[in-house]
């Protein structure tokens, strides 16, 4: 398992024996009269596999980050990206250029964050179904006694309130506990309405940051020093956080976005890819070898010189 994440730059081409399978499905949540799209990726082999989430950011789709979905279910994951309406790529599309920055503030108020940290129970409650129901294409395929949850941006605000993260002011807690690990690409410490320490003492699993030193987004006013105030304010045990040296708010995304300075580091992928998919074989496949290989300097060969690489 390890030869794969100490040489990155291999590991798709060495080890995957063939493209997951895609199931494209759609959830219709009763209570809420809410319907959520989503685009399944499925690993080669019939015996049930642990079950990655993906939350898109803010106006974005089940479509987006197929790079993640691909190389995660190569490497022995179920794969589900999940779609919030209201804050995806609905907001913007078919809107006037100048109109879509308006419209994507609009749609990251408290409403769609309630909404996004309901669809996740939502699509947890019926991959549960799906797995138990003898005739589903689905029977059988998930191990959901592990489950890993993450997301970029408004999609990493997601996870962290779904993975331990605790609101003041009313909103409560919602965590999960079916969920056992989660990774956060462009996180966030809360910005009014108390302190870091406060909202993640409680955190409990494992949790993987991954931001850059350029990772500031156009909408939601997110800081570099908001972004890497959620590690310190972590409690310690089995918390890691990469910073990319010059990495933008896109490096995490298959494109490039509005507002973008920098050339894209093929790099940066590279090193997502191995020490994502590092994280995930420790916590959701119990490989000690994944583990070690984690707490300790050796994820620095899969970086460049300037990268931080740091764990507690």
């Amino acid at each position: 398992m390890l030869t794969l994440i100490v040489s990155p730059a291999a590991t798709v081409a060495e080890t995957a024996s063939q493209a997951p399978m895609t199931l494209e499905r759609e959830v219709f949540d009763a209570e809420r009269k809410r319907s959520l799209p989503m685009r399944i990726y499925l690993p080669s082999g019939r015996d049930p596999a642990p079950v990655i989430l993906f939350s898109h950011g803010l106006g974005g789709s089940r479509d987006g980050n197929a790079y993640l979905g691909t190389h995660w279910a190569e490497h022995g994951y179920v794969v589900v990206f999940l779609q919030h309406p209201g804050s995806d790529a609905a907001v913007w599309q078919g809107v006037p250029p100048a109109e879509r920055r308006a419209a994507l503030k609009a749609a990251a108020d408290i409403e769609n964050f309630m909404a996004r940290v309901r669809d996740v129970p939502a699509v947890l409650d019926a991959l549960e179904r799906w797995n138990s129901a003898a005739d589903d294409a689905l029977a059988g395929r998930m191990n959901l006694q592990r489950i890993g949850m993450s997301g970029h941006s408004f999609g990493a605000i997601t996870t962290q309130a779904v993975a331990g993260q605790q609101f003041l002011r009313g909103r409560g807690d919602f965590t999960d506990p079916r969920i056992d690990a989660a990774l956060m690409m462009s996180p966030s410490a809360p910005r009014r309405g108390g302190s870091a320490e406060s909202a993640f003492v409680k955190v409990q699993i494992p949790w993987l940051l991954l931001t850059g030193t350029r990772d500031t987004a156009v909408i939601g006013d997110a800081t570099i020093e908001s972004r890497l105030a959620v590690f310190p304010a972590l409690p310690a045990g089995r918390k890691f956080e990469l910073v990319l040296d010059r990495a933008e708010h896109s490096a995490f995304s298959d494109r490039a976005l509005p507002g973008d300075r920098e050339p894209r580091n093929p790099n940066h992928h590279r090193a997502i890819l191995a020490l994502s998919t590092a994280f995930w074989d420790a916590w959701l496949k119990d490989d000690r070898k994944a583990i070690a290989w984690l707490q300790s300097s050796s994820p620095r060969s899969a970086l460049e010189a300037a990268d931080r690489w740091q764990w507690k």
